[in-house]
């Protein structure tokens, strides 16, 4: 790793590769192919899909085209959060009731243990701890939007989530002016990109196709166009998250939001005392502009937020590189947490995207006239919701096909969910680029009032996002 002199390797795509190393890439595409299924992108929601496809029928030839390598996106970037949250939810009790939504809850929850116990059963080694969520409040208008957040999670039927005060919350987690939290047991830190790595590897060995450095320019009914060749088949899945954008006729589907994270050097024995964390749940707050962090397998910190929320032209990066002031204020977000950090070392800076619907709801599809179906738009919940979107197309491939029924997933809300696309340049640029200005300077005013209220800043910033 970095010297303090050098500061923290940036880029490389994520601390995650650096730590457990890039895996070797596989064999391109190298002409003409066909498949039973092609599925688009080698993420976990394309490895998902092709696991669980190739369990439920054995006999099904499932193709997996990758741009560059398994995990190059949002599946190797991630905070390694595998938890309950699910995007949109909220919109699907509007539209279908709610205990449609309540279903779609209980699926998530459920989904946390599917994803630990698949692991385990094809002996991948992700550095699993389930310490469950921890989401804090350490301003009065934080509290305020806290204590109602944990309220409606009740509602969803969230029985076994724990509502804390200030010394509770420290008995966990010493985040500085800490005033309460919420923790709920559907969640576990893990390690992304062994993740990644674990269930490309489980995926080929069942006998699925891996073809990497293989981009798909072109989905169609039927065909998935390479520059090296098209492959043809009944199913084509599209399964490519924040680099949607990049394909033909997607450019304004899901809008690619950038997400940038740290990484300190491990924490000494003395550290650790001084912040607690001995529960290692992932932690997050309840600012507009919020953090999400997790105390590594190997005694780091490794804490993301929003840097530069979106690049014009709903361009994306390629080797995760942040700018200095993003990881300048990530930095200050970490001392601001735990004080008696001021010393540490950030040792690595990386940056991914993640996609965003204009509805902010994750969807499943499956377009059974042309064969055509897509999963995504998970708003930056996509460790767990990804295997949820995967068993669900699974499960629609299945029912088109007629190799099985309905299935309680094919029922769940999201399933066949239509949002309308994103604005054309350059408005979708100012849009974004205004709504976190304001997320932020919402944030500063409520650590400068006593107000329990929140910002009407922010509540303007929702409206304008279409979040509620």
């Amino acid at each position: 790793m970095s010297s303090a002199a050098h500061g923290p390797v940036n880029g490389g795509i994520s601390f995650w590769f650096a730590d457990d190393g890039l895996p070797a890439v596989r064999e391109p595409l190298t002409g003409d192919a066909s498949a039973d299924v092609v599925i688009v992108g080698g993420g976990y929601t394309g490895l998902w899909t092709a696991y669980y496809l190739k369990k439920a029928a054995p006999f099904l030839r499932i193709t997996v085209l990758e741009q560059r390598f398994c995990g190059y996106g949002a599946s190797g970037r991630n905070g390694g959060w595998l938890y309950n949250g699910v995007a949109g939810r909220d919109r699907y009790a509007r539209l279908h009731g709610h205990e449609a939504a309540v279903r779609l809850q209980r699926a998530m929850n459920d989904t946390v243990d599917e994803v630990i116990r698949a692991a385990a059963e094809e002996g991948v080694d992700a550095g699993v701890h389930r310490g469950g969520v921890l989401e804090v409040a350490r301003t009065p208008a934080q509290l305020a939007r806290l204590k109602a957040f944990h309220e409606h999670e009740l509602s969803y039927g969230e029985k076994d989530r724990e509502l804390y005060g200030a010394r509770e919350t420290a008995e966990r987690v010493r985040v500085a002016g800490a005033v309460g939290a919420t923790w709920t047991p559907h969640g576990a830190r893990l390690h992304p990109g062994k993740l990644v790595k674990g269930l490309a590897a489980a995926a080929e060995a069942l006998g699925v196709t891996l073809h990497e450095s293989t981009p798909v320019t072109e989905i169609r009914p039927k065909h998935a166009v390479t520059p090296y060749g098209t492959v043809r088949a009944p199913y084509v899945l599209r399964c490519t998250e924040g680099f949607t954008a990049s394909l033909k006729g997607q450019r304004r589907t899901w809008l690619p939001m950038n997400s940038s994270m740290i990484a300190t050097e491990p924490l000494t024995d003395e550290q650790w005392a001084a912040v607690g964390w001995a529960g290692r749940e992932t932690l997050g707050d309840m600012a507009h502009a919020y953090m999400y962090a997790q105390r590594t397998a190997d005694g780091r910190i490794a804490l993301g937020g929003r840097g530069v929320p979106y690049r014009f032209g709903s361009r994306t990066d390629h080797d995760g590189r942040t700018q200095e002031a993003t990881v300048e204020a990530l930095r200050e977000i970490l001392v601001g947490f735990f004080p008696a950090l001021a010393g540490v070392r950030i040792e690595h800076a990386w940056s991914g995207v993640l996609g965003v619907p204009r509805d902010w709801c994750a969807t499943v599809t499956l377009d059974r006239a042309t064969g055509l179906g897509w999963a995504g738009g998970y708003v930056g919940s996509g460790v767990a919701t990804a295997n949820l979107a995967a068993r669900t197309l699974r499960d629609l491939v299945q029912l088109d096909s007629g190799q099985s029924g309905p299935t309680e997933l094919t029922g769940l809300p999201w399933v066949g969910h239509k949002v309308r696309k994103w604005e054309p340049e350059p408005l979708r640029w100012l849009g974004v680029q205004g709504m976190y200005a304001t997320y932020r300077t919402a944030d500063r005013r409520e650590l400068l009032t006593p107000s329990a209220r929140s910002s009407r800043l922010a509540r303007l910033a929702d409206r304008v996002a279409g979040r509620h």
